[in-house]
C-alpha cells in the first residue's frame, strides 16, 4: 500500500488544503491528513477541533483518514510506513520555504516530498488570511467549508467578547 502523509496545522481548514487532499487520494491508495500538534504555536482552534472539522470536511473520501501528530513529520511517517509527504505550493515564496524542509526530510528518511501546485481559484487562500479577513467582517464563504465558516465566526465571537 502506498500511504501519503499531508501534514499541516490546518487552523482552519480550507478548500485549498482539501484540493490538495484529493488530489494526493487520487494518486495514493490511502492519505493521512497529519495535524501539527504543537502546544508552543497559538492556535485559534485546539488540535481536537481541527482534527473533527477535517474528518468532516473528508468524509466523502474513503482513503482519507485524520490524525494528530507531534515532532518531526518524518517521525509520524516511519510510524505509519508512509512514502511520501505530499505539500501543496500556490506559489514560489511556498516553494522556496518548502524546499529546505523537503530536503531535510529526505536527509533524514526515505520518504519523498511531493509538491502539488494550488488550483489558480485558491493561490491567494491561507488559513491566515481566512482568519484575519473574518476577524475584520469579510466575507470568507466559497472559502473554507461552511462548517468550518460558521465554527471560525462563533470562535471570533467569542475572542472578542
Amino acid at each position: 500500500m502506498r500511504r501519503a502523509v499531508c501534514p499541516g496545522s490546518y487552523d482552519p481548514v480550507t478548500h485549498g488544503h482539501l484540493d490538495i487532499v484529493r488530489r494526493a487520494a487520487r494518486i495514493f491508495d490511502e492519505v493521512v491528513v497529519a495535524v501539527g500538534v504543537n502546544p508552543s504555536k497559538n492556535r485559534l482552534f485546539t488540535p481536537d477541533e481541527r482534527i473533527a472539522m477535517l474528518e468532516e470536511a473528508t468524509a466523502d473520501l474513503g482513503h482519507v483518514r485524520v490524525a494528530g501528530f507531534e515532532g518531526l513529520i518524518v517521525d509520524f511517517c516511519r510510524e505509519i510506513d508512509a512514502v511520501a509527504i505530499v505539500k501543496g505550493l500556490r506559489g514560489s515564496g511556498d516553494y522556496e520555504y518548502e524546499l529546505p524542509m523537503a530536503q531535510m526530510n529526505r536527509h533524514l528518511t526515505e520518504v519523498e516530498t511531493v509538491f502539488l501546485p494550488g488550483a489558480v481559484g485558491n493561490a491567494f487562500v491561507s488559513s491566515s488570511l481566512v482568519k484575519e479577513v473574518a476577524a475584520l467582517g469579510g466575507d470568507v464563504r466559497g472559502l473554507v467549508p461552511e462548517p468550518v465558516r460558521e465554527q471560525l465566526l462563533r470562535r471570533l465571537a467569542e475572542r472578542g467578547r
